[in-house]
């Protein structure tokens, strides 16, 4: 699978809060780390490893903010890499410009960072 799809893929089960969706394109061993998740529960450092906590942790994100949805502004791709640019929109709270790698292996993500601006 293309790299670029991949992430076409991504926006559109998260902003779907398909949560299915969103881990199938996972490596089971994959990591991923948020500023969010250093804020919201700060003993991970905001670094989580494996699709178990990947779960966990967006579940809680798409109940606690039924209306979160991102804005794609750009999506960068190569052999082995993705940089995607959002606005991240939630109803009541100010939007914030991010920007996210993800790194591909065998058409899987093993690992995904999330910038704020």
């Amino acid at each position: 699978m293309e790299n670029h799809q991949i992430a076409k893929m991504w926006l559109q089960a998260f902003n779907e809060h398909h949560l299915e969706n969103l881990l199938m394109l996972y490596d089971d061993n994959a990591e991923h780390y948020s500023p969010k998740l250093k804020i919201r529960n700060p003993d991970t450092m905001g670094l989580i490893k494996g699709k178990k906590a990947m779960r966990i942790w967006w579940q809680d994100a798409f109940e606690r903010l039924p209306d979160l949805y991102y804005k794609e502004r750009s999506i960068t791709a190569n052999t082995d890499r993705v940089f995607m640019e959002y606005t991240r929109i939630v109803k009541g709270e100010e939007n914030i410009n991010v920007a996210e790698v993800l790194e591909i292996k065998n058409g899987l993500i093993v690992f995904s960072r999330v910038y704020h601006g």
